[in-house]
């Protein structure tokens, strides 16, 4: 159990494993607890290092209230954590906002990532009509496939901070789409590191096609659809981390 950054802004993670590093984040909302497996085999052969994003998990603050630069202020934390461990390079591997954050260092810093593996994460935001408003409204209405995640958020969090978080995240995320949906698509052809963007074929958070478009916009990008939804390391969980064990040890 370690943590970085002062009180109220503290990131919580863990190191494990020896080797060249791995920072491995997970998606908003979510917690290194759902990657156990993915942990422990990448510690076989590396350093692992996993961290909670800023706000979720056990990191701080919380409850968060996100702004529009939320994506690249967390890129610049994580950089932060690995200069204070002494990392000067890592492969990058990330889910959902995670890998949106992994994008994000890779093209921003290119020459620190060796490799990078993310699933459901596009270098761009978009949202279905309505989409956006549910999520505000997430905790206190939830409906259809968010009703699961609603239920999962006020049980780690208290409904009143997962109130707080889903409505902030939301009107977050509507600033970036209202200023083109741009987060590291633009920033694509600067990333060096080999790259595999990953995704489900049922995606509702994650169109595959935007996916591809990242991948292909990537120097080194690869890309791989399978037939899951957004959270493919819940759906497919040893497929998963066969894949990502494989990706990076190979690179």
């Amino acid at each position: 159990m370690a943590w970085y950054g002062p009180d109220g802004q503290r990131i919580y993670y863990e190191d494990t494993g020896q080797g060249d590093a791995v920072l491995l984040l997970p998606g908003w909302g979510g917690s290194i607890i759902e990657f156990d497996r993915l942990r422990h085999e990448l510690a076989t052969g590396f350093r692992v290092i996993a961290a909670d994003l800023p706000g979720s998990g056990r990191s701080q603050p919380q409850p968060r209230r996100y702004v529009s630069s939320f994506y690249a202020d967390d890129a610049r934390t994580f950089r932060g954590l690995l200069d204070d461990l002494g990392v000067d390079a890592a492969h990058l591997v990330g889910f959902s906002d995670g890998g949106e954050v992994a994008l994000l260092m890779a093209t921003l810093d290119p020459g620190r990532a060796l490799s990078m593996v993310t699933w459901g994460a596009a270098g761009q935001v978009v949202a279905p009509p309505g989409s956006l408003g549910a999520l505000e409204r997430l905790v206190d209405e939830p409906t259809g496939p968010l009703t699961p995640l609603a239920a999962y958020l006020a049980e780690a969090y208290g409904a009143d901070n997962a109130r707080v978080m889903a409505r902030s995240w939301a009107q977050a995320l509507r600033a970036i789409i209202d200023s083109g949906g741009d987060v590291s698509r633009s920033r694509a052809g600067l990333a060096t590191c080999p790259a595999l963007l990953m995704v489900g074929t049922y995606d509702l958070f994650c169109p595959p096609s935007l996916v591809r478009e990242m991948a292909d916009a990537l120097p080194g990008g690869s890309f791989l659809e399978l037939g899951a939804g957004h959270d493919v390391h819940r759906s497919d969980p040893e497929w998963l981390v066969s894949t990502v064990t494989d990706w990076v040890g190979d690179h």
